[in-house]
């Protein structure tokens, strides 16, 4: 398809906006289609799309709607055409012009399973291609279906907001603060950095590591530290007898950096002229187009939502047996409430005074920060423990992004200092860590996925979409500036 067609049809739906919703649910339902995907540019016809709804005033709900419609009903679809060619995929045609690709996704699927339709939606090549090979291969309709409404819930904000955001902002007059990219380059650059250099470490507290081999010789000289890393040593077979020597590390020092931290944000005034410069430079950078954005991203931090997901992790962990690894997960929301509160109540930090109605409970630490990371990285420690060691980094790096714009959020909306931020951060590590470590002792079996989990999620996903509709107007008085800032 060549860039003049695309400008056609941009110039087309620009002067017919009505059709808008229909072109998102129609290139959605294409892009998701079995061959038609590899075909079609659907991606780059998504992005344009979507910069037209932005621009002519589309609700970005609505656009999300129509293209996740679009993209449950294309792989549907494609999963039904699997079934029905089951067993003739490389023969019957157009498919047998492809006979690499449905190889491809086949050793894919049998590899991942099920999971393979949520990777699917977001890995190029394969994308079109998972759903009708996992018809094929008989995967029940009950068990996709739930997959598949699950994935497409993520998929649509990941394809649609990049364009619908620059479409708003070509309609709209936004001047960013001074030095924005160079702000934001430097930021990213560091946390990059600082990322891998934690991941580096992390990676060297392996069982192959110089220093894990001398600390479980020196441990083993004495009898109580002997007895101490054979008790929180993993008894699982396929583990081989690991001791968690990375989450020990990870909770002593998360704590000693939070005591730390604490002590320089709140006992000392030396980090008071950079939060006040952090603040000084989000509070240039607020826009109306902006505010709708963070203010849904903040309110997935917000206690009942993560709360609700801690509940039903809990009770899917449960229900499946997994009665030490849901007892682990309240512990750590038990602990993280009450430190966070005690926190809070004991230290009293003042919270910024940047918008009209923000809670009026202290400012150190931020709960929503140490909710959503508690949350993201309790999850990835479960995910990567029953991975390889040196594969467990991925999973870490993916599961742990969400929470970047949660705690971003709490720093655009004027609600925390840049202190309570990182204070949140550590606390929650500390306390992920922590967990971890004491969990190996009760080891014992892999959690695999399954329907179960599955379902869980996408009740999650309803009830925090239910959440924020109700609380959107509330929340949106709340955020709003105070006048003269």
């Amino acid at each position: 398809m060549s860039s003049a067609w695309l400008n056609d049809l941009s110039a087309w739906l620009s002067l017919h906006p009505g059709w808008l919703a229909t072109a998102l649910f129609t290139t959605a339902f294409i892009e998701s289609l079995a061959i038609a995907g590899i075909i079609v540019p659907g991606v780059a016809i998504l992005f344009a799309v979507a910069v037209l709804a932005g621009e002519t005033g589309m609700p970005l709900a609505e656009a999300l709607l129509w293209a996740g419609l679009g993209a449950i009903a294309g792989d549907t679809a494609s999963f039904g055409l699997g079934r029905l060619l089951q067993g003739r995929l490389t023969t019957a045609w157009p498919l047998s012009r492809y006979p690499k690709i449905i190889g491809t996704g086949e050793r894919f699927f049998k590899r991942h399973g099920g999971k393979s339709v949520i990777i699917g939606r977001f890995v190029g090549p394969v994308r079109p291609i998972i759903p009708l090979v996992a018809g094929a291969l008989m995967m029940s309709w009950r068990r996709f279906l739930a997959f598949n409404i699950g994935s497409a819930v993520a998929w649509a904000p990941v394809y649609i907001f990049p364009g619908f955001l620059v479409g708003s902002a070509l309609a709209s007059d936004i001047r960013p603060p001074a030095h924005f990219y160079a702000v934001i380059g430097i930021s990213v650059a560091a946390l990059t950095v600082v990322y891998f250099v934690l991941l580096r470490f992390q990676l060297g507290l392996g069982e192959d590591s110089r220093f894990y081999r001398w600390l479980k010789q020196w441990m083993a000289q004495y009898e109580a530290t002997n007895r101490f890393w054979r008790l929180y040593t993993n008894q699982r077979p396929a583990r081989e007898g690991e001791f968690p020597l990375a989450s020990f590390m990870l909770a002593l020092g998360a704590s000693a950096l939070l005591l730390i931290w604490g002590q320089l944000a709140t006992a000392t005034s030396l980090l008071d002229g950079f939060d006040q410069a952090t603040l000084l430079w989000f509070e240039q950078l607020r826009q109306p187009l902006l505010d709708g954005p963070f203010i849904a991203i903040t309110l997935l931090g917000d206690a009942p939502v993560l709360m609700t997901a801690g509940v039903l992790a809990c009770a899917a962990l449960l229900f499946r047996g997994y009665y030490a690894a849901a007892i682990h997960v309240l512990a750590a929301i038990a602990v993280t409430v009450v430190l966070v509160w005690g926190l809070k109540a004991l230290l009293g930090v003042p919270r910024p005074d940047e918008v009209m109605g923000p809670p009026n409970s202290g400012a150190f630490p931020s709960g929503h920060t140490a909710g959503i990371t508690l949350l993201v990285t309790l999850l990835a420690s479960f995910v990567a423990g029953e991975s390889r060691h040196r594969r467990r980094w991925q999973y870490y790096v993916l599961l742990s992004l969400p929470l970047v714009p949660v705690a971003l959020s709490r720093l655009y909306l004027g609600v925390h200092w840049f202190t309570d931020v990182i204070g949140g951060l550590l606390l929650a590590l500390a306390v992920t860590g922590a967990v971890r470590a004491s969990y190996s002792r009760y080891d014992k079996v892999p959690l695999a996925p399954d329907i179960t989990i599955v379902g869980a999620a996408v009740v999650w996903l309803i009830l925090t979409g239910a959440y924020i509709l109700l609380s959107w107007d509330q929340a949106v008085l709340n955020f709003r500036p105070v006048a003269g800032t």
